[in-house]
């Protein structure tokens, strides 16, 4: 029999008429005269037919998941399409139609580079971390989500089991998989399966560009919480990047007095300056030491918290210099360890030099500012890019003459 629509209705109708009237009905009642029995019969059968209904017009665009496509990076600036298996389901996972996929700077460090920090390509891997999509199917145990559910996918999945596990520093965790970071494949592709437990609902109101900022969104959290920023702290970020203005964003809501934010880009400090930072400033110098009497002056006083997210040496060398004695320097991006970074200075200012590996309990906090704090995300996102124009997506990110800020990839286009 196909359940329509209707016949859910008008037997929802007709079971709920029964169960209000506290009668009998033949059909549930199984020959008891005995009406609560009858009326727990007829939840029952209720019940039943919700269920059929939604696993046969819910489930319906499941059975259209044939094909599969993704990103595969397989060496510096070699990014290929290829056809991969649609992935099995087990316990306590989903597969989702992924919609949006943010460009990070890791991406790029990949591409360009082949390794990011300590982290080598060894063989060919799916790109993509910052990503959102729907539920297309339900794997057993998932009771969290269910089909046609818009999630966004906090990447890193920890063995939940270790003593970093147990303390709530999963991201630590040694045997974490964690998308497009070798060897594990990331979510840029069309079909993604995930644990349910590390997708997070989107409210209505909250689009899929939006869930994959969360991402990023979540590391701003993670260096704001490292660095103790608080109701009236000074904060100098470096890098006025997607990571950099929304550290900036973050640090404000959290009650920083004055934030400034370095870059040498003018086109992105202009967005840091219509998003909300206090002070921006182009860095045209390559003396460190000028660079923090500078940062001095503007600011009124030394920051508090200096939050590197530029990756370049010249930048963490300033942050040094430019924190106030007794203060906080959060390392975000990786640097290329050239030496010149005075760590005999930090240590002379007693200034605490803490470096973050992506971020631990963030999402729920990541997903609460995009849905109540007012701030509209929307603006990093400069470039829009289908799946099928990856490598073009990630020419633009890396194009200076693009001024890409955050640059979104559709896997659903």
């Amino acid at each position: 029999m196909k359940i329509t629509k209707n016949t859910v209705i008008n037997l929802f109708s007709y079971v709920k008429n029964e169960i209000n009237q506290n009668d009998t009905v033949s059909m549930c009642t199984h020959r008891s005269s005995d009406k609560a029995r009858g009326t727990y019969f007829c939840e029952i059968v209720l019940a039943d037919i919700v269920l059929a209904w939604r696993r046969t017009v819910m489930a319906s665009p499941c059975d259209s998941v044939t094909g599969n496509l993704a990103a595969v990076l397989h060496g510096k600036l070699d990014i290929r399409l290829e056809k991969i298996a649609v992935p099995e389901l087990e316990e306590n996972e989903v597969l989702l139609a992924m919609g949006s996929v943010g460009i990070c700077g890791s991406d790029l460090k990949y591409w360009i580079e082949g390794k990011c920090g300590i982290f080598t390509l060894g063989q060919p891997m799916v790109m993509g971390h910052e990503g959102s999509g729907t539920v297309a199917r339900v794997g057993p145990g998932v009771k969290s989500l269910t089909i046609g559910d818009r999630v966004a996918v906090e990447p890193g999945v920890p063995c939940r089991k270790c003593a970093l596990c147990k303390k709530g520093r999963y991201n630590l965790c040694k045997k974490i998989c964690f998308c497009a970071t070798p060897p594990d494949d990331g979510n840029l592709c069309r079909y993604y399966k995930h644990p349910a437990d590390f997708c997070f609902k989107l409210p209505d109101q909250v689009s899929l560009d939006e869930g994959a900022l969360l991402e990023p969104l979540a590391v701003a959290i993670y260096s704001c919480r490292r660095g103790n920023v608080a109701l009236g702290t000074k904060v100098l970020v470096c890098g006025s990047g997607p990571v950099g203005i929304l550290t900036m964003l973050v640090a404000k809501q959290m009650g920083a007095s004055k934030v400034l934010i370095t870059d040498i880009d003018d086109i992105r400090l202009e967005m840091a300056n219509r998003m909300g930072a206090d002070l921006t400033l182009k860095v045209t110098s390559d003396d460190s030491m000028c660079l923090a009497k500078q940062i001095e002056v503007m600011m009124g006083g030394q920051p508090e918290v200096s939050i590197e997210c530029s990756g370049a040496d010249l930048s963490y060398a300033t942050a040094i210099h430019a924190t106030f004695p007794g203060g906080c320097v959060v390392t975000v991006a990786r640097h290329k360890n050239s030496g010149d970074i005075p760590l005999n200075h930090a240590a002379t200012k007693e200034v605490d030099i803490k470096g973050i590996f992506r971020y631990a309990n963030c999402y729920p906090a990541a997903l609460d500012f995009v849905t109540n704090s007012g701030v509209d995300l929307t603006p990093l996102i400069t470039h829009h890019f289908n799946l099928m124009n990856t490598t073009s997506a990630f020419e633009a990110a890396r194009s200076r003459d693009a001024h890409a800020v955050k640059v979104m990839i559709h896997c659903n286009k």
